[in-house]
């Protein structure tokens, strides 16, 4: 069996002015806009490291909601090709402001269509898609 990496995120969303707004976060070194998301540290909870997460990529106080579920895909690790697990909630973004850092250089909020085109991987896309549903069922 290969290696797993474990991660976790968020869909960070806000109450914008024409409705529901969705962060979008900008990686220089992949060139990519993504979901705020990152590796567990040590002893760290797949929810404690989305919490964390979402506070050091976009600089926001997030309410935790239900969660999105996971995405796996590969990617190449130190020691060959490995199996990446990311666990997503959907976070309501309290307070805050963003600030650039060399890892994430650029915040856009967006619709959730927007998101659904503008997003680089078409796994970070099928969480915006279970946001929608959640959020449709729930107003239903």
């Amino acid at each position: 069996m290969g290696e797993i990496i474990r991660a976790a995120g968020a869909l960070l969303w806000r109450d914008g002015p024409t409705g529901t707004e969705i962060a979008m976060v900008h990686r220089p070194k992949y060139d990519d806009w993504s979901l705020p998301k990152g590796k567990l540290d040590a002893g760290e909870t797949e929810f404690e490291a989305a919490v964390r997460e979402v506070a050091e990529e976009t600089g926001y106080v997030a309410d935790p909601g239900p969660g999105l579920g996971e995405v796996r895909y590969q990617v190449q690790a130190q020691r060959g090709p490995a199996d990446k697990v990311v666990v997503y909630w959907a976070m309501y973004a309290r307070e805050g402001a963003f600030t650039p850092t060399a890892e994430i250089d650029d915040l856009r909020w967006v619709s959730p269509d927007e998101a659904s085109t503008s997003l680089t991987y078409a796994r970070d896309r099928e969480v915006v898609e279970r946001f929608i549903e959640l959020v449709t069922s729930e107003g239903a």
